[in-house]
């Protein structure tokens, strides 16, 4: 999940929290957590004066950000010296399997 300024919104993103008005977790949702975006809807938020949302995935790539690949690699190299250690690989496997749903499963972004 990340949270993005609305303006890098765009249609097909997913929301990945309730979005509540004026950002008061009291009373009902303006939109619900799983909410696919539409141009309309993005509209609607721009109106309502919203300013972030949180968004399902990693979608949102800002300049300087670390590729998957990269992140991965380090965590490669981290482990690396371990891997005979039957306990080490079966954690190396939890922390990437964790690293790549931290970013929505996109692991062929590369850097820019």
């Amino acid at each position: 999940m990340q949270k993005i300024p609305l303006m890098q919104a765009k249609a097909g993103m997913v929301l990945g929290r309730d979005l509540f008005r004026e950002n008061s977790t009291n009373g009902m949702p303006v939109c619900g957590k799983g909410t696919e975006l539409t141009g309309a809807l993005i509209e609607r938020f721009v109106n309502m004066g919203v300013q972030t949302i949180y968004v399902e995935g990693h979608p949102v790539w800002a300049d300087g950000e670390r590729s998957i690949n990269d992140m991965l690699s380090d965590l490669d190299y981290r482990f690396s010296k371990t891997v005979q250690n039957p306990l080490n690989v079966i954690l190396h496997g939890i922390y990437k399997a964790s690293l790549i749903k931290s970013v929505g499963g996109d692991i062929d972004r590369q850097a820019e």
